[in-house]
């Protein structure tokens, strides 16, 4: 309770000199965050703003991160379990991680157009990589001797990654998730960008062309409110999954 008593001090003081400060600016550039607040709210929540822009957002930044998941937590585990998978495909996978995934924009308009297709895809491959490599990483360091008292029990392979492997890699694979979510909610933003005329991504754009600041300012806004809720609920579901865990 303490702990979240200081983190939420240190945001109330940050908030409050950023409204002094720009208060005492008196600058159309930096808005002050009562006048972004009260803006956004109606900005965000009037109109088809919401089932338009916000949640079609939002939607694309879950699925495309849920299926990121999925691939990558089944090929992490499946490489991971094999003595000499990641030789093998090792230097290939840190090539790819290494392309930032804005840079190959192009290329996914290329291939998949520019509708949603598209936008789901460059989110799928900029997440992938770190759920991918953290769960290779986190099968890898499971206990031996619960890999040998799992074997000398014959217990079936299926039920051995679900109740041994999984559960024991679940502390990396998290940290895999949370880095993936943040990278997910920036991948939206840039994809929306280019060839789209809804969504947050093309808001954020379109009031930066129109030099409407104060729009800008909301958007950015609402872009990290997502990006802490989100990542507030996963912390959540961490907790929750990893209270066996000694001072889970």
């Amino acid at each position: 309770m303490t702990r979240v008593v200081q983190q939420w001090a240190v945001f109330v003081v940050a908030i409050a000199v950023w409204q002094v400060a720009a208060g005492a600016a008196s600058s159309v550039y930096f808005p002050t965050p009562w006048q972004i607040a009260h803006h956004g709210w109606r900005l965000w929540l009037t109109g088809d703003t919401l089932t338009e822009d916000v949640l079609p957002s939002l939607a694309r930044v879950l699925g495309g991160w849920a299926i990121a998941v999925a691939l990558g937590v089944v090929a992490g585990t499946a490489l991971g379990r094999t003595r000499t998978g990641m030789q093998y495909v090792g230097a290939l996978f840190a090539f790819f991680r290494a392309m930032p995934s804005p840079a190959l924009l192009p290329v996914f308009i290329v291939l998949a157009g520019l509708d949603n297709d598209m936008k789901l895809a460059l989110i799928v491959f900029g997440c992938v990589w770190p759920v991918l490599l953290n769960t290779v990483d986190g099968v890898r360091s499971v206990d031996p001797v619960k890999t040998d008292t799992a074997r000398s029990y014959r217990i079936p392979r299926v039920q051995w990654v679900t109740m041994v492997v999984l559960p024991a890699a679940l502390p990396k694979i998290f940290a895999g998730l949370r880095l993936s979510l943040a990278i997910a909610v920036i991948l939206m933003v840039v994809s929306e960008m280019v060839g789209d005329t809804t969504g947050i991504g093309y808001r954020l754009r379109f009031a930066q062309t129109q030099f409407a600041f104060l729009d800008m300012w909301a958007w950015i806004a609402l872009l990290g409110i997502i990006g802490y809720g989100l990542n507030t609920a996963l912390l959540a579901v961490e907790r929750r999954a990893l209270r066996w865990q000694p001072g889970g």
